[in-house]
């Protein structure tokens, strides 16, 4: 039952850092990984689905911009959000390869789905990008343990 709670604490976390709350996904893989309790394929593999499902929602909000991005909850700023956009329209779906990254990342999600990215493009491409991110650091994790 342990192992439950430490895989759905890890997915709960990357979920929420690709939304609405500010929380830092990596520090809680890089623990797990640290603490050695269980295997770092699998920790990366619920980590990768936790923060893509959590892209997924902000792709979701991307479609319906217009009723929401008014809200206070609504995980992007209207700047970033125009940062984003024009990013977008400058590289196309391969910026979403870039959705890893801080700040920027969740906006170009929003992004996608207010530039109607077909869905398997988006959720492939982000998948890749978060994933990858998860590798390069579970290595860099494992290389110094």
């Amino acid at each position: 039952m342990a192992d439950l709670a430490v895989y759905a604490g890890l997915f709960a976390v990357a979920f929420v850092a690709a939304t609405i709350l500010p929380a830092q996904s990596e520090a809680a893989l890089v623990g797990l990984i640290v603490a050695d309790g269980q295997p770092a394929v699998l920790l990366i593999a619920v980590a990768s689905l936790g923060n893509t499902m959590g892209a997924v929602v902000n792709w979701a909000l991307g479609r319906g911009v217009e009723r929401f991005s008014g809200r206070r909850w609504f995980p992007v700023g209207r700047g970033q959000l125009e940062r984003a956009t024009g990013w977008y329209r400058r590289w196309g779906r391969w910026s979403l390869l870039f959705s890893w990254a801080p700040v920027v990342g969740d906006a170009l999600t929003v992004a996608a789905g207010v530039l109607r990215e077909p869905f398997w493009s988006f959720l492939l491409l982000v998948a890749v990008a978060k994933t990858g991110r998860y590798l390069v650091l579970a290595a860099a994790t494992l290389g110094f343990v």
